[in-house]
């Protein structure tokens, strides 16, 4: 067995790397207003309130068209109509792609944090066991000199 004074315990686990940030904390800083426009209108766009806004106005644009004999501004088959919502369409899917071409690269950027934050963890943690390795021999050795001890005295 090894004396007290034989046994190397290794040096303190040095924090050499920057602290962790918050990914889109970050991302969200170096945003354009183009970008900022783009994520706005695909949240807008991507929910039941904007559904259910567009089809009351949607049914409204119809009845009224249906109900004003006379002033039909868009009359039956709703070429004014199809011809809005289809602009609609042209401009929203190009955003609404914009965006989640952001969000993917949001989510690679989110995933290498990730891998740099378990390679950290990892050597910690590595640390922490070589370091409880040398106690627990420590640990043994002293229990072995007081049991010494104790059969002496």
């Amino acid at each position: 067995m090894k004396s007290i004074s034989e046994f190397h315990f290794p040096e303190p686990f040095k924090h050499t790397h920057p602290p962790v940030r918050n990914v889109n904390d970050l991302l969200n800083e170096q945003l354009t207003f183009g970008q900022r426009t783009a994520d706005n209108l695909a949240l807008i766009m991507g929910s039941w309130k904007f559904i259910i806004i567009q089809s009351i106005i949607l049914i409204f644009w119809v009845l009224l068209n249906f109900v004003a004999w006379m002033y039909h501004w868009d009359p039956y088959p709703f070429i004014l109509m199809n011809l809005v919502l289809s602009l609609q369409a042209a401009y929203a899917a190009p955003i609404i792609m914009m965006s989640q071409n952001r969000q993917d690269m949001r989510d690679r950027i989110e995933a290498h944090n990730d891998y740099n934050i378990n390679k950290k963890s990892e050597e910690e943690i590595k640390a922490l066991l070589d370091h409880a390795t040398v106690q627990d021999e420590a640990l043994k050795e002293i229990h072995r000199l007081l049991q010494e001890l104790h059969q002496s005295a």
